[in-house]
């Protein structure tokens, strides 16, 4: 009989344990999905704030409005018998149009700076 009480009193203890660590098991779940929470709400604000147009880019309206120029500026420059032989670069940003290439005289600068200013649209001409 001794023996049989002795058993028992070990079984409410392992109970009495097993419920302490079913409850620190719980309260761990608990904290890795506050944990996880707040890192998925992090990333979500991270890309918020990504996604946000700053002042050095360009807003998609600026973005079309700067190809319809380089598509224009391209277009003369090609139909311009004069530039056919040469190969010129043209980016356009914020409305700045950028000519890069080699030419054999300044008066082919110019001419092309002439054109360009026609385009409208066009703020400045930066020529490298």
């Amino acid at each position: 009989m001794l023996w049989q009480i002795a058993v028992v009193k070990r079984k409410g203890l392992a109970t009495n344990d097993f419920s302490t660590q079913l409850q620190g098991g719980i309260t761990a779940m608990k904290k890795r999905k506050i944990v996880i929470f707040f890192l998925a709400l992090l990333m979500l604000i991270a890309a918020f704030a990504a996604s946000k147009v700053t002042r050095i880019q360009e807003s998609k309206g600026e973005y079309v409005d700067d190809s319809v120029i380089t598509n224009k500026v391209k277009t003369l420059l090609g139909a311009d018998v004069f530039f056919n032989s040469f190969e010129i670069s043209v980016e356009t940003y914020q409305g700045t149009v950028q000519l890069s290439g080699f030419v054999h005289s300044q008066k082919a600068v110019d001419k092309a700076g002439e054109i360009v200013r026609a385009v409208k649209g066009v703020k400045a001409i930066k020529m490298i």
